[in-house]
């Protein structure tokens, strides 16, 4: 399995069926170059997960690619007039040869007096790579690689270790980061921290690396 991190929750995952791009923000590179796209995920509506302004050209570029997207999101991209398919929890899909789990649920609280908005979690190959979006959401699957989030104001340090061990898995890969002004401090946290059989590696951003 082959990973490109286009910076924050930006994440292309290759497997051997099919190539998927996930949470393509405002905050992440030039994700829009991709081609040859199968699917695009949405985990949920924030703006630095779904880009209103670039991801109409990214599937104009990609007509084979399905748009994915949790309830929270389906109005943005009705409004920007694309066609795409709404997925709940204990939904299953597939994109390309490979199948795509739907988890979670609900974004992680930011603070009481905001709204809790909806959010799901992407699990690809049954456990092969679980991107949780916005959320701590612990999947009865064992996961192998496990995007996790680094920082954001729903986030802190000692959370995200609690999370890290929870989820347990063999290998852990930071997103989630461009909110921190040295990422490098939680970085080296998690790799102190990390459970016994977890490694945590960092991705050069938009650098191809087989996992």
């Amino acid at each position: 399995m082959q990973f490109v991190h286009y910076g924050h929750s930006c994440v292309l995952v290759e497997t051997e069926n099919a190539r998927i791009l996930l949470d393509p923000g405002a905050f992440s590179g030039e994700f829009e170059k991709e081609r040859e796209l199968d699917a695009i995920l949405i985990t949920h509506q924030h703006f630095d997960h779904v880009d209103a302004e670039r991801l109409p050209g990214l599937l104009e570029a990609n007509p084979g690619a399905k748009l994915v997207t949790d309830p929270g999101s389906a109005e943005t991209v009705e409004k920007l007039g694309l066609p795409a398919e709404t997925v709940r929890p204990g939904d299953s899909f597939r994109a390309g040869g490979t199948t795509i789990d739907v988890v979670g649920g609900q974004h992680a609280v930011i603070h009481e007096d905001i709204p809790v908005i909806p959010n799901v979690g992407f699990i690809i190959d049954g456990g092969a790579f679980y991107h949780p979006g916005d959320s701590f959401f612990v999947p009865e699957q064992k996961i192998d690689i496990l995007g996790l989030p680094s920082g954001a104001p729903w986030l802190k340090a000692g959370e995200a270790v609690d999370y890290l061990r929870a989820v347990a898995p063999r290998l852990a890969v930071p997103i989630h980061e461009m909110t921190l002004a040295n990422p490098a401090m939680h970085y080296g946290l998690f790799t102190n921290l990390a459970p016994e059989g977890t490694e945590v590696k960092v991705l050069e951003k938009a650098e191809a690396t087989k996992l």
